[in-house]
């Protein structure tokens, strides 16, 4: 199952570099429109929810879906940032992306506890758990693939 999982996220992962042509916001709709097509295909493949469970399970799911959205396009923001000051980055820019970095990754974190509640009230603990293990093993996935892409601060001074 892994395996096709891996493969959604690679075929969406080259996707995304060849959206990176045009300008953020665009970049932003584009990715996360694809993203959310995939991932919902990946989420109901592994779930495999009766359908009593995916009545209850898909609303709050698109729920979870919205407000992560808005986290990711701030994710990506901060990603843009780095990239477009990379040659001039001092004191005052690394803080400033290191502190939007980890109130991203804390946003994101109260997020998916949030979402774990609902989810164990609406469909059951384990597969609210196996949701949430699957969206962190995607999350996890995407931003190793970016993160290999991106340099490191004073790389190639």
């Amino acid at each position: 199952m892994k395996k096709s999982i891996l493969f959604s996220l690679a075929l969406f992962l080259l996707g995304m570099n060849a959206s990176f042509a045009q300008t953020i916001d665009d970049e932003i709709s584009l990715i996360q429109e694809a993203f959310g097509m995939d991932k919902k295909m990946i989420v109901q493949e592994v779930l495999q929810l009766s359908d009593t469970k995916a009545a209850a399970f898909w609303p709050i799911y698109e729920a979870y879906e919205t407000e992560r959205r808005a986290l990711s396009r701030e994710r990506i923001k901060i990603i843009n940032d780095y990239m477009e000051g990379y040659s001039n980055i001092g004191e005052t820019e690394a803080d400033n992306l290191a502190l939007r970095t980890l109130k991203n990754d804390q946003e994101l974190s109260k997020l998916h506890l949030k979402y774990y509640k609902k989810l164990k009230k609406g469909v059951s603990a384990l597969d609210a758990a196996k949701f949430l293990q699957l969206d962190t093993y995607i999350h996890n996935t995407i931003r190793n693939a970016i993160q290999q892409e991106l340099p490191f601060i004073d790389e190639f001074k």
